[in-house]
């Protein structure tokens, strides 16, 4: 049998009234209007889920600490260890919240994620203001070819970590982060992901995650535009044209003076 709204009813749905949807998919239906899909197989980003596991951004907070503290002195923010000593002590409290799965919400944790997504971000970009000041005053410490190696390794540890805290506001701020997203509370999406335009060829499962904005970054800082996944709202589109031109400044820069350095 088919609902009012052309989606087949499966064998559990029987009993019911058949001349109405289910009070779940109606109230999606009135959200997200031209949706057809199954009542019994709603895609995981639209109904109530688990929660993605806390390890993939883990990784990436990770990972971001590490490049900041493998920065040279020079592009590094002072006091050189405070910043990095923050980013882990948040972490460690996130992670002891909510040690597996994103599932116990709370402002304070809320708060706590908004913050380390913030440091993460700042100190980044106070990398790269001092990267570009001494880039511009052509402020050199050592023969050139090692100033050249120092500053394309430094370019490339500041260009990763850029990408990474745009990942971390990607995933902080879509559709309300991701507790919001494990309760679908909001079903209008800031970023449109290929897997929502055609769910057929994604897992019913399937729902965006850390490694999804991660991507979705990287491509933004390598394309310095959208390239499958699209910005839907006014904020995801200042950010990405934001990062985009980090990037572009950042690279542009480094190569540059890198290869004018270079006997």
């Amino acid at each position: 049998m088919r609902s009012d709204h052309g989606a087949t009813l499966g064998p559990m749905h029987e009993h019911h009234d058949h001349t109405r949807p289910e009070p779940e998919w109606r109230e999606i239906s009135t959200h997200v209007p031209g949706l057809h899909w199954d009542p019994g197989r709603i895609p995981a980003w639209l109904r109530q889920t688990s929660g993605e596991p806390r390890w993939p951004v883990t990784l990436g907070v990770l990972l971001a600490i590490a490049l900041q503290l493998a920065l040279p002195d020079r592009y590094a923010l002072r006091p050189r260890y405070l910043l990095p000593v923050a980013e882990v002590l948040l972490l460690a409290g996130l992670i002891a919240a909510n040690p597996v799965r994103f599932q116990r919400e709370h402002p304070a944790i809320r708060w706590a994620s908004i913050g380390l997504t913030l440091l993460v971000g700042g100190a980044n970009f106070g990398s790269i203001a001092r990267l570009v000041n001494q880039i511009l005053h052509h402020q050199t410490v050592n023969s050139p070819t090692d100033y050249a190696q120092t500053l394309l390794g430094s370019g490339i540890a500041i260009w990763i970590t850029n990408v990474l805290a745009f990942a971390l506001v990607y995933w902080q701020f879509d559709r309300g982060g991701p507790f919001s997203r494990a309760q679908a509370r909001k079903p209008y999406p800031d970023f449109l992901f290929p897997q929502m335009t055609d769910p057929s060829k994604a897992h019913e499962d399937w729902e965006p995650g850390f490694v999804d904005y991660a991507y979705l970054s990287f491509t933004n800082s390598t394309a310095f535009s959208p390239t499958d996944t699209l910005p839907m709202s006014s904020w995801a589109k200042l950010m990405m044209m934001t990062q985009s031109a980090v990037s572009l400044i950042t690279v542009a820069l480094v190569a540059a003076r890198a290869v004018n350095v270079l006997p």
